[in-house]
């Protein structure tokens, strides 16, 4: 499950997965989010493995998004439904990893990579660290139902409304201020600091851990919209000229012109 962009480590009682894709703020690939979803299968499998860390390589970014050179491959809204269901499906995944997870944030958490770090059970950060999901002044696109739902879950709806109506991006200090940290560490210290909270929590008992987490889970998943109720919203975005202009705007860097069709 180990590639160039996506490199899995065991080192019991932990597991790693770091998005290695630098010189691309470690924007998403297809093959990307395939690895993170065989990795959560992988570290299930293994009784060694008590905490499952996620980071991104070279300290600018944990994932700048999807990498959005392969919209352009996009012909119809299907097109959109199945990529947001795909991204729902693995990050449901990370969701549902028996263990505890924690996103090990240094840079950019943005876009998809936002709602990689909220599907994960912890958060810590640097205070250099911004998140966001700027869509509506980027791509003009939208994210799952479940996305949304768990965004609102951590943040509220207000700080989610602000988020995602204005496209800014949150400071660590915002993020720690809505909930959506649950730690902020110098850079130089983010490492050691995530290592001690995922041994301290791999040393207390798995079974009460495993069962803190899914009836939170459940909790939260009675509050969610499902799938089906989104599709309509997510077909109208991504089939409209807007998304194309927003695709076409993002390569070119220049700003999108919005005509809201």
């Amino acid at each position: 499950m180990s590639d160039a962009e996506t490199i899995f480590e065991l080192e019991p009682p932990l597991a790693f997965v770091t998005l290695n894709r630098p010189h691309a703020r470690n924007a998403m690939t297809w093959g990307m989010y395939d690895a993170l979803g065989a990795a959560c299968e992988e570290v299930d499998r293994n009784d060694a493995i008590r905490v499952f860390i996620l980071r991104g390589a070279g300290g600018k970014a944990f994932a700048a998004g999807t990498d959005i050179s392969q919209f352009q491959q996009f012909k119809s809204p299907q097109d959109g439904v199945k990529y947001e269901q795909h991204i729902s499906d693995v990050l449901d995944r990370l969701e549902r990893v028996a263990k505890p997870t924690i996103a090990q944030i240094e840079g950019v958490a943005v876009g998809a990579g936002c709602a990689i770090s909220v599907a994960c059970d912890l958060r810590v950060a640097t205070p250099e660290s911004t998140f966001g999901i700027p869509i509506a002044r980027t791509l003009g696109n939208c994210v799952t139902g479940a996305a949304y739902s768990r965004l609102v879950e951590t943040i509220g709806p207000a700080h989610a409304k602000d988020m995602l109506y204005t496209g800014r991006l949150f400071s660590a200090a915002d993020a720690m201020r809505t909930g959506l940290l649950t730690q902020v560490v110098p850079a130089s210290e983010i490492a050691s600091v995530v290592r001690t909270l995922a041994t301290s929590i791999a040393a207390n008992a798995p079974l009460t851990i495993r069962a803190t987490k899914e009836m939170t889970r459940r909790l939260m998943a009675k509050r969610r919209i499902a799938s089906p109720e989104a599709k309509d919203l997510i077909e109208l975005c991504y089939g409209s000229e807007d998304f194309k202009e927003g695709v076409d705007a993002f390569l070119g860097k220049r700003p999108p012109v919005w005509q809201g069709r």
